[in-house]
């Protein structure tokens, strides 16, 4: 189940950092209906298996975050034997994917309150918090203009569109990424998920920065929204992802190359407001 699942995650790197968080973190319950003959030889096998599972997707930092926790209060301090280990384990599991599920949803309810009736939104790509704060506005009753940039070469922004067409209260118009700044001008807010917070620095989807810099040539406030467990200190060294050309170009490149990063970076000076479970912070 383990290989398994970090096989999924290496080919889950566009998909939502929660989603692979709570994947990875329930892979491990495997090692739960393991037969560990001793307590070092249970928390080596456990740090190897975590180890396999942070590496197959290093730049989602909630994998990060979540797999170190476990780790951690698992290992420390030592369990007396193997049952308090498993045990442990299983509830450590159980909490990280509570936190995990728990979190998105505060925060989005949280970042929902920061819309107001008959505004015209613009976002980014497809971010499950971003989704989840529409939807809780929507069932808050408010009515929403949206654009929704499709985020290429993957075209991950229909995802959102697709999720939000049917929805009561809220007209979705799909547009090409570098139309971005040509639909600021109708927009109240621009509101966009969060990879990773490192320091002054959003990583997100690649085409958020330019997005950002035009809101704010535009004086249109730009709010980001994630869970506080997507903080993470200096120690951390963000890896972007440089995926295949091929999802750029249809035909192999001829005597020049394509680049195709999956993150880019947004420094702090240029948001409104960050907005998490515990709150909106005013930037």
């Amino acid at each position: 189940m383990i290989d398994e699942a970090v096989q999924d995650i290496e080919e889950m790197r566009s998909q939502s950092a929660s989603v692979v968080a709570v994947k990875a973190a329930r892979a491990l319950e495997e090692l739960v209906h393991r037969d560990h003959y001793t307590v070092e030889e249970g928390l080596r096998s456990l740090e190897r298996n975590s180890n396999a599972l942070r590496r197959a997707s290093p730049s989602h930092t909630l994998l990060h975050t979540t797999q170190k926790r476990i780790l951690e209060q698992v290992t420390e301090p030592e369990p007396a034997d193997v049952e308090e280990m498993t045990a442990r384990l299983r509830t450590t599991i159980r909490d990280v994917v509570a936190d995990v599920e728990t979190s998105k949803e505060r925060a989005a309810a949280e970042a929902a309150a920061t819309l107001s009736d008959g505004d015209t939104v613009l976002t980014h790509e497809s971010s499950s918090t971003v989704i989840a704060t529409l939807e809780h506005a929507l069932e808050d009753g408010l009515t929403l203009d949206l654009y929704v940039t499709e985020a290429r070469p993957r075209f991950l922004g229909r995802r959102t569109a697709r999720r939000l067409a049917d929805h009561d209260g809220i007209d979705v118009t799909v547009v090409v990424d570098g139309a971005a700044g040509y639909c600021l001008d109708e927009c109240d807010r621009v509101l966009v998920g969060m990879n990773c917070f490192v320091d002054d620095v959003v990583y997100n989807r690649v085409g958020t920065f330019p997005i950002v810099t035009a809101a704010d040539y535009h004086d249109v406030p730009v709010t980001v929204v994630g869970s506080s467990m997507k903080f993470i200190g200096s120690d951390f060294v963000f890896e972007n992802t440089l995926r295949s050309p091929a999802e750029v170009l249809r035909e192999p490149a001829d005597g020049f190359s394509a680049l195709n990063p999956s993150y880019d970076e947004t420094p702090i000076e240029l948001l409104d407001t960050v907005v998490t479970e515990d709150g909106a912070m005013q930037l």
